[in-house]
């Protein structure tokens, strides 16, 4: 039988449930692909603990995984507040953009300050104001110099340093903020595989971070977040800009009607695969097993439906972070996964077909091995771009055994579907260096006596390397 790997890949957040050294190593023995660092409230100190304790735990699972650092990028919050605020239905409540600024009229109002002081500028009369993940929502009814005047619509306890959403309204705050560039610096020094942008608008927001990251020799990828309505107007481009995009669910749960949320997660997910692109599902997968041992059939089907879609990867939050049960949640995604993807196997789609020539070699390959029983593709790629190449054709049955001589590909290829990466150090002359992977796998269990291999290298002529596809027979 040919390997038997999940296609779909894993992410995980890590926490306090899951940042000790024990816990990192069995979350990596689960299946766990990549590590995603939260920097919204991480320390610099604690941060380059962590990254230096996964490459640690990598090597003590025998699995290298990637690392993930996920920037906080423009937020708007709350301020601090003494104790809870109870807000009641129907209750005028001011929230001020200037800490300390006086209320002329109606003393009594209570208020809130918050962070982001062009705020009175962005927002209009009649719009809506939702904080803390949407659970409070309000309508602004005037505005002022220093302060936006609303009344409560949905009532609820506000405490400090709530996050605010605005659907619908276009705020002027930076995509890439002083605190991004300081923990990304922090991520480039440690040697982060990837950066993930929050709140992405367009693809200009992109463009920045490449320049930033360009410019200080970092190879890390790039994941852009849409989380808002200017990322789905601008969608399209934001996909061509970046390396691989993330559907954040939780606030794009909240700028969006809900019912809109499956439509952009399917349109988000075809316009990837069309393109070429890996796509992340994140939020909310398994939520009540932050608690509990088992899913809720709810989320068993919406775990299922993200691997139907052929997304690259799912991703856990508060499940790994807070959760009572993390490598369960690992374990739970894992057999979702794997059993949908058996049943995906006895289809065969027709590949995507792409423009690029090189592309439709990618093509040829899976479509031979679509034809073969016991195949699998085997690919040489110095830096992941043949590999995902032809994941992007999503080949419903052959495993990609990618074999890179980069340690840095290795892990860019965690995130990608479909692909097993490999280490095979040095690379040399190309017959050699076959035999010498295919030897490697046979050695290591992946490849069986009798399993077809596509090949899918370069070939170097007299004056430039062409593309190559081989198809032999494991002696």
């Amino acid at each position: 039988m040919p390997l038997d790997i999940r296609r779909t890949k894993i992410i995980a957040t890590l926490g306090p449930a899951t940042e000790s050294p024990a816990m990192l190593v069995r979350l990596i023995q689960a299946g766990v692909d990549v590590i995603r660092l939260n920097m919204a409230h991480a320390k610099h100190d604690w941060t380059r603990m962590i990254i230096r304790r996964v490459r640690e735990a990598s090597r003590a699972a025998g699995r290298e995984v990637a690392v993930m650092m996920d920037i906080k990028g423009p937020e708007i919050r709350t301020g601090d507040v003494e104790v809870p605020i109870e807000l009641k239905p129907g209750e005028i409540f001011d929230f001020t953009v200037k800490p300390g600024a006086s209320r002329e009229r109606a003393e009594e109002v209570r208020s809130v300050d918050v962070n982001y002081r062009d705020l009175v500028n962005d927002i209009k009369v009649g719009d809506t104001v939702l904080v803390d993940s949407g659970l409070i929502r309000l309508e602004v009814l005037e505005k002022h110099d220093a302060h936006i005047r609303c009344r409560v619509l949905t009532p609820g306890s506000l405490t400090s340093r709530r996050h605010i959403n605005l659907p619908g309204v276009k705020v002027n705050l930076p995509s890439f903020t002083q605190k991004d560039r300081a923990d990304t610096l922090v991520g480039i020094e440690e040697g982060v595989d990837f950066i993930a942008l929050s709140f992405v608008r367009d693809a200009s927001d992109v463009e920045l971070l490449r320049l930033f990251l360009t410019e200080r020799k970092s190879r890390a990828r790039i994941i852009a977040k849409i989380e808002d309505q200017s990322a789905i107007d601008n969608l399209d481009d934001i996909i061509r800009a970046t390396d691989a995009l993330m559907v954040a669910r939780g606030d794009l749960g909240i700028e969006v009607p809900l019912q809109e949320l499956p439509v952009i997660q399917r349109r988000a997910v075809r316009t990837c695969l069309a393109i070429g692109r890996p796509v992340i599902i994140a939020t909310h997968m398994l939520e009540s097993m932050i608690g509990q041992p088992m899913p809720t059939r709810a989320e068993i089907t919406d775990v299922a439906n993200a691997v139907f879609e052929q997304a690259d990867c799912v991703m856990l939050s508060g499940e790994t972070t807070v959760g009572q049960y993390p490598v369960e949640c690992v374990q739970v995604l894992d057999s979702i996964a794997r059993r949908i993807e058996v049943e995906q196997a006895g289809d065969f789609p027709e590949p995507a077909v792409f423009l690029n020539e090189r592309m439709k070699v990618f093509r040829a390959a899976v479509v031979l091995a679509n034809e073969l029983p016991r195949s699998l593709i085997l690919v040489f790629t110095r830096h992941g771009t043949n590999a995902a190449g032809i994941a992007a054709h999503r080949p419903p049955r052959a495993p990609i055994l990618a074999v890179t001589d980069s340690p840095e590909t290795l892990r860019h290829l965690r995130l990608v579907r479909s692909v097993e990466p490999f280490l095979l150090s040095p690379f040399g002359e190309p017959e050699a260096t076959i035999e010498r992977a295919i030897a490697s796998l046979l050695s290591l269990g992946r490849i069986q006596d009798g399993d077809k291999l596509v090949i899918v290298s370069d070939v170097q002529t007299k004056d430039r390397r062409v593309d190559s596809i081989q198809l032999r027979s494991v002696p």
